[in-house]
């Protein structure tokens, strides 16, 4: 929560305003939301192995369910990865990480 100078919370339309359009311009960062930031931390965690669980509870989702059908498109070598794990059992060997 952003406090306003006041100490109330800060409408959206005057943190937009007010503090992220010119953090964001600064940045160099092109006309994006804020929210994007949060949807744009959970894509790379979730891009470099992150446990779905563990970013479920980063973002506060209150099932992993919804998590993973918000991300379930930046996952998609999950199951050439299980069925490597599961050759690897059968085989006798090591599962690959």
């Amino acid at each position: 929560m952003f406090p306003s100078e006041r100490g109330y919370p800060l409408r959206k339309s005057n943190f937009t305003r007010k503090i992220w359009d010119p953090i964001r311009k600064a940045a160099g960062i092109p006309n994006t939301r804020f929210h994007d930031l949060r949807h744009g931390c959970a894509s790379l965690l979730l891009a470099q192995g992150t446990h779905p669980k563990v970013v479920q509870e980063l973002l506060g989702h209150s099932s992993i369910e919804l998590t993973l059908t918000t991300y379930s498109h930046l996952l998609p070598t999950m199951q050439e990865s299980a069925a490597k794990a599961f050759d690897a059992v059968v085989a006798g060997r090591r599962a690959p990480h």
